[in-house]
């Protein structure tokens, strides 16, 4: 792709006296910033990016154009007239941001000690500041007081969003799905410390979203920024929306100034799911990196309409097929495990999970993984035959758990994570490259292994009953025993540290 063209303002552009440059599709108050801060001082690249919200590729156009010195990776502008004042728009919740300096600073160190990106998730932090700025935003526009305790549902939450909402608004209960274990075992963990009403559920949402994520009031996503990344994440947060008539869903998404076209697409999934842009803030939300669409995106208020139910739950799974711009779960990603009917010749599968070529077994039953993962199946099953796609290799255990058959043999495109510590109540594990053979061990009584038998029964009900056997407690003396985290969620809901817990 060419580099974006470059000129002067002249005459017919802006009269004799005009001196600010033009950068083919860089919006000419990014260009005055930028002027503004090289003439303040020495400057990086990242700096402009960040402070300007203007892509790199526009910064170095730019930076091409205007005299300017270097002096390593810093820049500043050569003597020239100074650059005259311009007054931006205002930000919704600037003028509440110093009173918050203090939850600035403990955001700032939350995010450092969270876990590290992961490329293949499209992780890109947010700003401090900006984490705190959505909280602000939530309460300005959305939690009046004397309004009862609302529910916030954070669909992913790589940001630490849940965790400044609680401590800049202790009265909302927060849930947060994601798929990385290690976010959800960071946030409980300083929720607990802090003292926060928060809770946490693993997801992937391509495989629905968790029955205990229901029931929201308003729902907050920062989704991968591909059209299906976004469709994805919007309709799951829709899905979590309790009232429609009075529910929001905020998103962040940002796209370049040279990349319209990739915007236009993403709205265009916004609309499939019938959802109302109620207002929109450019350049809301600020990130460390993602200097291509210039560290910065925007935030979308979106109001669901009476047809946005149906269409998210029609158009979720059509948006699930490549979410991500790197990795197994994107566009460039290899293809699944090679399924035949030699490769479950000795299984001998009684069920087919997941998407099997239609000429493997045709006599043998079919379950789709949504449905395998949702609800028990009806019929006895001895052995079971499952295809996880590429990128699903973290769904590897709830998938065990979802089924009580004899014998398990679940394919993968690439060797999946070693699940066998979470898993030894249950099942003996094999690992034959890129498929996993799961034999069930006998009944041994643990709590464990009763809980994981019951993986799609509430976890507090199934504990409840296992305390008043082994202890005789009564219902009410064993309900008080069972765990808060454990009320309102199924087995194949809980992130991998609750379930290691349980052992």
């Amino acid at each position: 792709m060419d580099e974006p063209g470059t000129r002067e303002l002249g005459e017919d552009a802006g009269g004799e006296d005009a001196a600010l440059p033009v950068v083919d599709g860089m919006d000419p108050t990014r260009v005055h910033a930028a002027l503004a801060l090289l003439a303040e001082g020495w400057r990086t690249r990242a700096e402009l990016v960040r402070a300007t919200a203007a892509p790199r590729r526009s910064i170095e156009a730019l930076l091409r154009t205007v005299p300017v010195e270097r002096s390593g990776d810093r820049y500043r502008r050569a003597a020239a007239a100074p650059v005259p004042p311009h007054s931006a728009p205002a930000d919704p919740v600037g003028h509440l941001l110093p009173r918050h300096a203090a939850d600035v600073e403990r955001l700032a160190d939350l995010i450092a000690r969270a876990p590290r990106a992961r490329r293949a998730l499209d992780h890109v932090s947010a700003t401090p500041e900006t984490v705190v700025r959505r909280a602000l935003f939530l309460g300005a526009r959305f939690l009046p007081p004397g309004a009862p305790a609302p529910r916030l549902l954070c669909v992913g939450d790589h940001d630490l969003t849940s965790l400044a909402v609680g401590l800049i608004h202790p009265h909302v209960r927060t849930t947060v799905v994601d798929i990385d274990d290690r976010i959800l075992a960071y946030i409980d963990a300083e929720a607990e410390r802090l003292g926060l009403d928060v809770r946490t559920r693993w997801a992937d949402l391509r495989l629905g979203l968790p029955p205990s994520a229901r029931d929201h009031d308003l729902a907050i996503t920062d989704p991968p920024y591909t059209p299906d990344g976004v469709g994805l994440f919007a309709a799951r947060a829709a899905e979590g929306l309790g009232d429609h008539a009075r529910g929001r869903v905020l998103l962040a998404y940002g796209a370049g100034d040279l990349t319209p076209a990739l915007a236009l697409k993403v709205q265009h999934a916004l609309g499939e799911l019938n959802l109302l842009s109620e207002a929109i803030y450019p350049d809301f939300n600020r990130y460390f990196g993602a200097e291509a669409i210039g560290s910065a995106a925007d935030l979308y208020v979106l109001r669901p309409t009476t047809k946005t139910m149906p269409a998210a739950l029609a158009r979720a799974g059509r948006f699930a097929s490549a979410i991500y711009t790197h990795g197994p779960q994107s566009v460039e990603s290899a293809a699944g495990p090679e399924l035949t009917a030699a490769s479950v010749a000795d299984l001998g599968p009684d069920v087919l999970v997941g998407a099997w070529p239609k000429d493997v077994l045709p006599g043998v039953p079919r379950v789709r993984l949504t449905t395998w993962l949702d609800k028990p199946y009806a019929a006895t099953v001895r052995r079971a035959a499952i295809a996880l796609p590429p990128g699903l290799e973290p769904a590897l255990v709830r998938v065990l758990l979802a089924t009580r058959a004899e014998r398990v043999r679940v394919f993968t495109a690439a060797d999946p994570a070693e699940p066998a510590e979470i898993l030894a109540p249950v099942y003996e594990l094999t690992g034959r490259g890129t498929h996993v053979d799961a034999v069930r061990r006998p009944p041994s009584g643990t709590l464990a292994r009763t809980l994981m038998d019951r993986a799609h029964g509430k976890v507090a009900n199934a504990w409840r009953d296992a305390l008043m056997r082994a202890r005789g407690l009564t219902k009410r003396e064993a309900r008080a025993e069972v765990p808060a985290w454990a009320r309102d969620v199924t087995v194949l809901e809980l992130p991998a540290h609750r379930l290691k817990s349980l052992s």
